[in-house]
């Protein structure tokens, strides 16, 4: 499939890497890279924000994932995770620091693959992409997301993906927190 995309005033057409002569291996272990795309949601009541991420339907549709495939000779992780990422799922956006790594065994090949997964914070939905005849993408909670990934080290990354949101959240939190203290210590020195 071929999608054609606006990228800075310019249409590209971007169609999927196949193949994979150009992947990366790493004692022979297959390196693939992939993201974990989300978006903040306002809530119904004043001040909450929830999390929404994107999940993907698996190409012989037996369950739901995150966007990853391989990493190529010709791109940084960061880049891979991007690309894989708009070819199944659609979606641009901010590639942030990498969740971690994880070594596992393929489901439909007998070999050990080592993933890399990366937050996405999506700014831009695509209309068409690559792989949209091929896969669907859902906008679901964390919870949701939870029950419905297929795969182990998938459901650990989105656990440290929220754990880091909630740490900048708590971070937010007592630098106001400080803020209001040192007020406070202004006030009484008056």
């Amino acid at each position: 499939m071929v999608a054609l995309i606006s990228q800075d005033n310019n249409v590209v057409a971007l169609v999927s890497r196949t193949g994979r002569e150009f992947q990366r291996y790493r004692k022979g272990r297959r390196q693939v890279v992939g993201c974990i795309p989300y978006r903040y949601k306002i809530g119904d009541q004043p001040q909450q924000v929830d999390i929404q991420v994107l999940v993907i339907t698996s190409q012989k549709g037996k369950g739901m994932l995150f966007p990853k495939g391989g990493w190529e000779l010709d791109e940084s992780k960061k880049e891979a995770a991007l690309r894989e990422t708009i070819e199944e799922a659609g979606v641009r956006g901010t590639v942030e620091g990498k969740l971690g790594k994880w070594s596992f065994k393929s489901k439909t090949h007998d070999t050990f693959y080592e993933g890399y997964m990366f937050p996405l914070l999506v700014e831009e939905q695509l209309e068409f992409w690559p792989e949209q005849n091929a896969r669907q993408r859902i906008w679901m909670s964390v919870s949701e997301a939870r029950e419905v990934c297929q795969h182990w080290w998938m459901k650990e990354a989105l656990e440290r993906l929220v754990n880091r949101i909630m740490a900048r959240k708590l971070g937010r939190v007592n630098q106001i927190l400080g803020s209001i203290h040192c007020i406070e210590d202004v006030k009484s020195d008056l």
